[in-house]
């Protein structure tokens, strides 16, 4: 685990600031500071712009559930070694993507299927 801690503590400055743009989002689509406006075509605006809000939130759950593994697999030893085919993954591919669980062959076929 030693020989990752700029790692862990890589992802865990991601995942604090994921965590306030999840919080950021979060709001907006609640409206906290501002409610919805009373005229229905800026409301329908509203709306959309929450889908998006949304979308985007999701992918970033998506990606602190990534964050969260790779530092569980620092934790137990079992990181750098892809999931699929038990090989080291690159460390060109951990330094481009830290939460990468996958060797870039086998994220390629998973994105294939």
């Amino acid at each position: 685990m030693k020989e990752y801690q700029d790692v862990r503590n890589h992802l865990l400055d991601m995942l604090e600031e994921l965590d306030e743009r999840l919080g950021k989002i979060t709001d907006d689509v609640r409206h906290v500071d501002k409610p919805l406006e009373q005229d229905f075509s800026e409301q329908a605006v509203e709306v959309e712009n929450d889908e998006v809000l949304d979308a985007l939130g999701n992918a970033a759950r998506v990606e602190v559930e990534k964050i969260k593994q790779a530092i569980s697999r620092i934790d137990d030893g079992s990181y750098g070694i892809c999931l699929a085919c038990g090989e080291p993954i690159k460390q060109e591919r951990l330094t481009a993507l830290p939460y990468a669980n996958r060797c870039i062959h086998c994220a390629e076929l998973n994105e294939k299927n």
